[in-house]
């Protein structure tokens, strides 16, 4: 499998690439410095399965580099990382297309276990994204969400499809091209969805997802 690592600093890709060698094996990881070398190289490989983006490059914002990544590689999965540990940011990355968040100030472990949950199919997210804030979500208390499985809410194989992807970050569009249905039918499904996992954006259902411990979609 192809990842792509995404940051300016030669240094950290090279150490960040060896450990993933290391610790995955058949895992081919390739290296980009700048948004504009991480679209050549997607383009170049097609097949890239994960991306890990680095929030501050030289040549562009990470966060509005998401979604155009995401039109540039629709068949890959992209997960931020970031010194920036603040809600706000996470929040914002995920609203741009990210399937997940990892901090650069983790340790080499956590850092690891981190990517394993994700190339299981999981949703990473800092901790403190998790804790569920009384204003934010109607309805089922964070609590109630944590202790079910996806099983206990009672979601149909279609509404499963329809949520691993748009934890991928893709667009009512790409999910109704993906799916074979209707962009009304998808969006009939994210009503659904909304409702099981008592959120009412697609954020945050990303972030129920990762409070669950959902493995969607393995890599």
């Amino acid at each position: 499998m192809k990842l792509l690592l995404v940051d300016d600093h030669a240094l950290l890709r090279d150490g960040l690439a060896l450990l993933m060698a290391l610790e995955f094996g058949g895992l081919q990881v390739l290296q980009a410095g700048t948004v504009a070398e991480a679209h050549a190289v997607l383009q170049a490989h097609a097949d890239v399965r994960l991306v890990l983006l680095d929030l501050g490059l030289p040549d562009g914002d990470g966060i509005e580099a998401l979604p155009q990544l995401r039109e540039a590689a629709p068949g890959a999965v992209l997960v931020a990382l970031s010194a920036d540990e603040r809600r706000e940011t996470v929040l914002a990355a995920i609203a741009a297309g990210a399937a997940g968040y990892i901090p650069k100030t983790s340790q080499a472990g956590a850092m690891l276990q981190a990517l394993r949950f994700v190339l299981a199919g999981g949703v990473y997210l800092p901790a403190a994204v998790l804790e569920q804030r009384a204003s934010e979500r109607p309805g089922t208390p964070a609590t109630d969400i944590a202790q079910r499985s996806a099983d206990d809410l009672g979601l149909s194989p279609r509404q499963v499809d329809v949520l691993k992807l748009l934890v991928e970050g893709k667009s009512n569009k790409l999910i109704a091209r993906d799916l074979a249905m209707s962009e009304s039918t998808v969006k009939t499904h994210l009503e659904a969805l909304f409702r099981r996992l008592s959120v009412n954006s697609r954020t945050q259902a990303v972030v129920a997802a990762a409070r669950l411990g959902l493995r969607l979609n393995p890599l």
